[in-house]
């Protein structure tokens, strides 16, 4: 079960529009999914994966907020 309430619209994205929004390479990301610090994926298929939309603006929001509490250093 998913925490996206049915109000709203969830979209999947592929990497190649995941990558532009967060701006990390695609072995970063996947480092950090394993160490639980940005949304994992959801397999589509054997060779194809997307993410949650709605996952990656949470996880863009989080770190803009980080940023901010910490004086703006990164």
């Amino acid at each position: 079960m998913t925490n996206i309430s049915h109000t709203q619209q969830s979209r999947l994205l592929r990497w190649k529009d995941v990558q532009p929004r967060v701006g990390i390479c695609r072995s970063q990301a996947h480092a950090m999914i394993q160490e639980g610090t940005f949304p994992a994926s959801v397999k589509l298929g054997a060779r194809a994966s997307a993410w949650v939309e709605s996952e990656i603006n949470d996880w863009i929001e989080s770190r803009i907020n980080a940023s901010r509490r910490q004086g703006g250093a990164a």
